[in-house]
């Protein structure tokens, strides 16, 4: 390892808006709104605002699984937050989530106020609950998943803030944090691998909320459309977790999930608002259109 030692903190911390690459313009030290921004209400009874980035894939993945399983209160719309606009800071988002990030979800079906809900793994628990599904229902099975839907959600920011941050949005290469969080995303993934050896799904047989937290970040690792660190990191020596990647990844909720509020990649692939279930025949026919 080389030694850079050329940095030496200051003694008071100030804030540079320049600093820290491809997303300074919106990060800060201060929360709250900077702009008055309505956000639309459309007429399910469960309002998302969100970005397809893996937290917020989290949540349209769930919804979908739910309306796959036939229950019609999982309708939703779904609004697009670009991240990089910075609509996180609008007034009405903030009150929703006073943390400012996404997924942000308002539940209108119960009588009285909307319920606002905020965090991703919030999200899917509360959903699970609500609708009962996606998570078991004896206490030890609910223990398991609960314990692997917060390994999740404590494990991702060295993910993302850590590793993908370090790797592939830095301003500059920096040996020490890249070398220092790709040995704990090792450590995760081969933590997964060996958990999933003799399982089919993160909690055995049955596909539930922890799959559908863990999946956006780490199978997504797997099929290089995350970071695009794949062949670095090594992800298809992780055989037991490449298995269980593609197979969540052939699920049609899954596939469905991944496109709501999504704005990049192959224009099949997007759909940047979603507001019932026939939105996603639309992006079908603009794929048959592209490939004739």
């Amino acid at each position: 390892m080389t030694d850079d030692s050329s940095y030496t903190p200051p003694k008071i911390w100030t804030w540079d808006a320049e600093n820290g690459g491809e997303w300074a313009k919106i990060n800060r030290p201060i929360s709250g709104a900077t702009q008055e921004k309505t956000l639309p209400i459309g007429k399910n009874p469960l309002q998302l605002y969100s970005m397809a980035t893996p937290n917020g894939v989290k949540v349209t993945v769930m919804l979908e699984e739910l309306l796959e399983l036939g229950i019609s209160g999982a309708e939703y719309d779904a609004y697009m937050i670009n991240i990089g606009d910075g609509d996180q800071f609008g007034s009405d988002f903030v009150d929703i989530n006073p943390n400012s990030k996404i997924p942000a979800l308002m539940d209108h079906s119960a009588s009285g106020e909307p319920q606002r809900v905020f965090e991703s793994g919030a999200i899917l628990l509360y959903l699970a609950d609500k609708f009962k599904a996606l998570i078991p229902n004896d206490p030890a099975g609910r223990t398991e998943c609960l314990s692997w839907l917060f390994w999740q959600m404590g494990s991702a920011p060295y993910l993302g803030g850590g590793f993908g941050h370090f790797y592939n949005y830095a301003p500059f290469k920096m040996e020490y944090p890249i070398d220092r969080f790709t040995m704990e995303v090792k450590r995760q993934m081969d933590v997964l691998d060996k958990h999933l050896a003799d399982k089919q799904f993160i909690c055995g047989d049955d596909f539930t909320i922890a799959d559908i937290a863990i999946w956006p970040w780490y199978g997504n690792l797997v099929l290089d459309t995350l970071y695009g660190a794949a062949e670095f990191l090594q992800a298809s020596t992780y055989e037991n977790l490449a298995r269980w990647t593609h197979e969540v990844r052939k699920r049609p909720a899954v596939q469905r999930g991944r496109m709501v509020n999504r704005t990049w990649g192959e224009l099949s692939e997007q759909l940047h608002e979603r507001h019932n279930a026939s939105d996603f025949e639309l992006r079908t026919q603009d794929k048959l259109e592209q490939e004739k």
